[in-house]
């Protein structure tokens, strides 16, 4: 890579980490005061247990003095257990779960420019048709897409449109709520 402010080309390939998990997925539920600089000790606090941090969502609750901190990470590579013992020391912090997968419903949203011109614009809208995706914004050579689901799904949506040109992507995070019991 150039110098900062370079026109120097990176390919997103090179930029790309291994996603590969190396043991359970923890998807952690913080419940939060809201307050200036809770985020910052909460980051802080992973980073310095040399956890990283896979995604990260922030949010009101139905409290509009309480955030909800959703992150989600692996927790093979430290033991979490250290880590969520020193979370309930900090001052801000309400509630901590370390929700199970299984008994979890996970979604998060993105949004992708993709290159779709009149040759390839068809395919593009049959993908987004098939994900239940929504187009959102429409240019001469681009669509914008916009898709929720499991990290899952939206990997595959992203698979499938890539080939076109992905022109750019974000991505929320995940948010994460508890199934309701049965009350059978």
């Amino acid at each position: 890579m150039g110098e900062p402010g370079t026109q120097d080309v990176v390919r997103l390939e090179d930029l790309e980490a291994s996603r590969a998990l190396t043991g359970r997925k923890h998807i952690l539920a913080l419940t939060v005061e809201d307050t200036p600089g809770v985020l910052a000790r909460i980051a802080g606090l992973f980073s310095r247990r040399g956890f990283n941090i896979d995604t990260l969502a922030v949010g009101p609750t139905e409290d509009p003095e309480i955030s909800r901190i959703t992150l989600t990470l692996d927790g093979a590579v430290h033991p979490i257990d250290q880590v969520t013992k020193q979370l309930h020391k900090l001052v801000n912090v309400i509630k901590i779960r370390d929700m199970d997968p299984e008994t979890t419903i996970a979604r998060e949203m993105a949004l992708l420019r993709v290159n779709a011109g009149i040759e390839g614009r068809g395919e593009v809208m049959q993908f987004a048709e098939i994900f239940q995706a929504k187009i959102i914004d429409v240019s001469r050579r681009t669509l914008t897409v916009e898709i929720t689901g499991t990290q899952e799904r939206i990997d595959s949506f992203e698979r499938m449109v890539r080939p076109h040109g992905l022109v750019e992507m974000v991505r929320t995070g995940e948010v994460a709520i508890t199934r309701s019991r049965s009350d059978s």
